[in-house]
């Protein structure tokens, strides 16, 4: 009775999985190929791509909503429609609302231009040690006399504008037809939702059903939770510094407190820009150090309230992810695919840490993490003795 050879069985073992992932990419090669192409096909297509994320993301969130009105006994095409309805409704209201007090903030910032130029010449420029030329004076009397004295460089400039106004014209136009764009692609894919997301799941491998099933249920359950979540924590941010701003004086709170709250879905990005704009214009509007103060007591509830009360309550750890690596998939996105990267980067993150947390458990019960293949070869060492 010969005894077998334990490094013989362990390479023949390291020999049959070699064969079989090389099996695996002789069978399945077209497949990997045609994913690889479409990555690179959807990378040159980023121009175009942002309607159709834009509209898949809307839908996303308003599938929820349309299967409720399903239940209650309504068609699918009437319940967006009733859907679509509401919204108009609710965004109608809101401009209604807000476009009259907008407006008369930008009135009150353009007329308070001519003193921030002049707290500039006198203040601001003279602390920092910068020192105008002869005869240049930064408000409107000296800024059209400057602009009569050198008309010639002036109108030279005027045309450059002008040149790229007109070449920027095939742009604006893009950009607007990708916002007539948007209702339009939120509709139908909101409308055939369920059929898209059956069809994906036929395409499904059968082996691989329950374990894509329960992948796609987390990223669900993780996507719904972050977008809405972060679109709640924004709204209330842009509510908090608005009203801040406001009863601190602040003359064009509504403009600052809103543009913070929209970019604060950047870890910080809110908080740092909100700060500056309102310590700029508080220090031009007053030209009072003491007047910053106040602009720091808002800034700092607000920063209390996010990290402390909305984004723990609305949000909660729902993406998993460190801020710093937040902040760093937001940039990879807009580097990598422009404005629509960065909108797909926080949802992309989210995959991702499902898919990392997956790995992660997977790795732990793995033979190599858990030690068995250490253990064995130990004993092959000891057969070996």
């Amino acid at each position: 009775m010969t005894q077998e050879d334990p490094i013989e069985d362990i390479s023949a073992g390291r020999d049959d999985s070699e064969k079989t992932f090389a099996f695996a990419i002789r069978e399945h090669w077209p497949w990997l190929v045609g994913f690889v192409l479409t990555l690179v096909l959807l990378y040159f297509l980023t121009p175009i791509m942002a309607p159709f994320v834009i509209g898949a993301a809307l839908a996303y969130l308003g599938n929820p909503l349309v299967d409720r009105m399903q239940h209650l006994g309504l068609s699918r095409t009437v319940g967006v429609m009733i859907l679509f309805l509401a919204f108009l409704g609710t965004l109608t209201t809101a401009t209604l609302l807000l476009v009259p007090l907008l407006q008369e903030q930008v009135v009150t910032f353009l007329g308070n231009i001519p003193d921030w130029l002049h707290w500039l010449q006198t203040v601001g420029l003279p602390r920092l040690g910068v020192r105008l030329p002869p005869g240049v004076r930064l408000d409107v009397d000296g800024l059209r006399r400057t602009l009569t004295e050198h008309w010639d460089q002036a109108s030279n400039i005027f045309t450059m504008v002008l040149g790229t106004v007109g070449h920027s014209t095939p742009a604006i136009l893009g950009f607007a037809a990708t916002v007539l764009m948007i209702p339009l692609v939120t509709f139908y894919l909101l409308r055939d939702w369920d059929a898209l997301v059956r069809w994906v799941r036929d395409m499904v491998p059968r082996p691989l059903l329950p374990q894509v099933t329960q992948f796609a249920r987390e990223t669900d359950r993780v996507l719904s939770g972050l977008i809405r979540g972060q679109l709640s924590v924004m709204a209330a941010l842009a509510v908090v510094y608005s009203a801040g701003l406001s009863f601190a004086g602040l003359n064009i709170a509504l403009l600052i407190g809103i543009g913070a709250g929209l970019v604060s879905f950047v870890p910080y990005l809110g908080f740092a820009s909100g700060l500056l704009a309102a310590s700029i214009a508080m220090l031009v509007q007053t030209q009072s150090l003491t007047s910053l103060i106040w602009i720091a007591v808002v800034f700092g509830i607000g920063q209390i309230l996010e990290s402390g009360v909305l984004t723990p309550m609305l949000v909660g750890d729902r993406i998993g992810l460190h801020p710093v690596a937040v902040i760093f998939a937001i940039m990879a996105g807009g580097q990598l695919f422009g404005f629509v990267g960065v909108l797909v980067a926080l949802p992309t993150a989210a995959v991702l840490a499902v898919m990392l947390r997956h790995t992660r458990r997977r790795w732990l019960e793995s033979p190599v993490y858990r030690g068995r293949g250490k253990a064995r070869g130990n004993s092959v060492m000891d057969a070996s003795r």
